[in-house]
């Protein structure tokens, strides 16, 4: 389901750096590579 409103105003979520996902790893308990392939879609470098 979608919610919205005309008057409403959304923002762009932007690319995210190795150091972002590093710290969301660790805060989550993931190692980096699972973490790299969750955000893959938003990650502002080449995990490879």
């Amino acid at each position: 389901m979608y919610f919205s409103h005309p008057q409403s105003q959304y923002f762009v979520v932007g690319r995210i750096g190795k150091e972002q996902v590093t710290d969301y790893a660790h805060r989550r308990g993931l190692p980096l590579h699972e973490a790299e392939r969750c955000l893959a879609p938003v990650l502002d470098y080449d995990p490879e």
